[in-house]
């Protein structure tokens, strides 16, 4: 019954460093907004995370758990591109998320950010699974003519730039319409 309550009061913690965080970034948020946020004192919240640093790691392992839960992933961790669009009709649901995602990405590129590794590390990753997912889609070549690995790249841009785009302009920008239009392309414009 601890454990529990413990692990819903963490919960609840992620949930208000993702909403500080969308609002004022990384480097503005601070351990007594999040703290507030769930009606602790930010000693108290040092008791759940004894750092910023730790609480930006378990936002971040949270939001890829949320993605996973979306449906892109199959149980083995492989991504599938037919549900990739899926993944960004999911995303255009949960703004904040988003938001919190790209505010964290834009302020990680700067020196001696505690996120810059993680995100390094994760976009290797994911370079390394789109190249997978367009390799089993598509073999050695896709129809433009490029590799797995030389498109892998564009899709992961394309990806996270429509979500930029997307959190500027909403309505403007139609995310998963965009999306699929892109899907079309990588498939010779012959249909997704």
């Amino acid at each position: 019954m601890v454990r529990a309550k413990s692990e819903e009061r963490r919960a609840d913690i992620v949930r208000a460093a993702v909403e500080v965080i969308a609002e004022r970034g990384y480097r503005g948020a601070s351990l007594a907004a999040v703290a507030e946020r769930v009606g602790l004192t930010q000693q108290g919240l040092l008791h759940y995370f004894p750092t910023k640093e730790a609480l930006l790691v378990a936002v971040l392992e949270e939001r890829d758990r949320w993605d996973t839960g979306g449906g892109a992933r199959a149980s083995a961790g492989q991504w599938r591109l037919d549900l990739l669009a899926s993944l960004v009709d999911y995303n255009a649901m949960r703004p904040g998320i988003v938001q919190t995602f790209s505010a964290l990405l834009g302020e990680s590129v700067t020196d001696g950010h505690p996120a810059r590794e993680f995100f390094t590390e994760r976009y290797a990753q994911v370079r390394a699974e789109m190249a997978a997912v367009l390799r089993a889609e598509f073999g050695d070549r896709l129809p433009s003519g490029l590799t797995p690995e030389e498109a892998a790249p564009l899709l992961t841009a394309v990806m996270d730039g429509l979500q930029y785009q997307w959190l500027l302009a909403p309505e403007a920008v139609d995310m998963p319409a965009a999306f699929r239009s892109f899907l079309t392309l990588l498939h010779g414009g012959a249909g997704a």
